[in-house]
């Protein structure tokens, strides 16, 4: 009873630090959101989604059984870091108009790694997953970050823009044949149901969600200001499905599995 008490209060507190930083962060924005600025409202739109993404996975992570309680810590820090880089990219938009890039692939940098991680951490909870594909993951992860920033940002000649851009999805491929195809999929089938649920659900993010990434560098290939709108729009989009809705699903898995073994004792 104590040490659940004593969970509850640093969960609170920890609450209550995010709220704290919250209201810094709305009160520091400088510049005014104009009513028919999409790609600001968009902006605010997830900074908000993330923070309180974030709040319910740490309050939820009492709740669930101890082997999920890892990955519903990995999935607060991915909205919580998206939640921070979030509220400099908006006011970085609303002051300048310009697009976040650099900051918006430091955050991908940090969270995309954290979720590959989530993916391993359920399947290795299982002994479904081993080392080397966490590595393969990861690996492959960084060279589709590392790839799509260098044709993105302008970094390298013209010419190497679309190679680059090739090289990216080519990684994004690899990773998505390791989830349907791979070591994981081959190992998940006696797993529970909640675990099976869970990794369909990522997959399918992996999938159709981290899709949405290359449609919009493509759409804001044309350089003109409403391609560089829209792009920033779909990728504001992108990052509240695929990071509230990765942490959504683990989420539910965790109380379905949870639920399961509460009515089998």
């Amino acid at each position: 009873m104590f040490k659940s008490n004593m969970k509850r209060t640093s969960s609170l507190l920890l609450i209550g630090t995010l709220g704290l930083l919250a209201l810094g962060n709305a009160s520091a924005a400088t510049g005014i959101l104009e009513t028919d600025d999409m790609v600001g409202v968009s902006f605010w739109l997830a900074t908000a989604m993330m923070l309180a993404s974030t709040v319910f996975f740490i309050l939820e992570r009492q709740n669930v059984a101890p082997k999920w309680r890892t990955s519903m810590t990995v999935a607060a820090l991915v909205t919580g870091v998206a939640w921070y880089h979030y509220t400099y990219m908006r006011g970085h938009w609303i002051s300048t108009g310009e697009s976040p890039l650099v900051m918006r692939y430091i955050d991908w940098l940090i969270t995309v790694p954290l979720q590959v991680a989530e993916f391993y951490l359920i399947l290795a909870a299982i002994g479904a997953a081993t080392a080397a594909l966490f590595w393969r993951l990861f690996g492959a992860s960084i060279v589709m970050l590392v790839a799509g920033f260098l044709a993105e940002s302008g970094e390298m000649s013209d010419g190497l823009t679309w190679p680059l851009f090739a090289v990216g999805v080519a990684a994004w491929i690899y990773i998505i044949y390791e989830v349907w195809a791979g070591e994981a999929k081959e190992n998940v089938s006696g797993a529970s149901e909640g675990t099976q649920f869970a990794f369909k659900a990522m997959a399918i993010i992996l999938t159709v969600g981290w899709a949405i990434y290359p449609i919009g560098f493509i759409m804001g290939e044309g350089g003109d200001a409403g391609d560089v709108e829209n792009l920033n729009i779909l990728y504001n989009i992108a990052d509240v499905v695929n990071k509230t809705a990765f942490g959504m699903m683990v989420w539910y898995a965790a109380t379905m599995d949870t639920k399961a073994a509460g009515s089998e004792e």
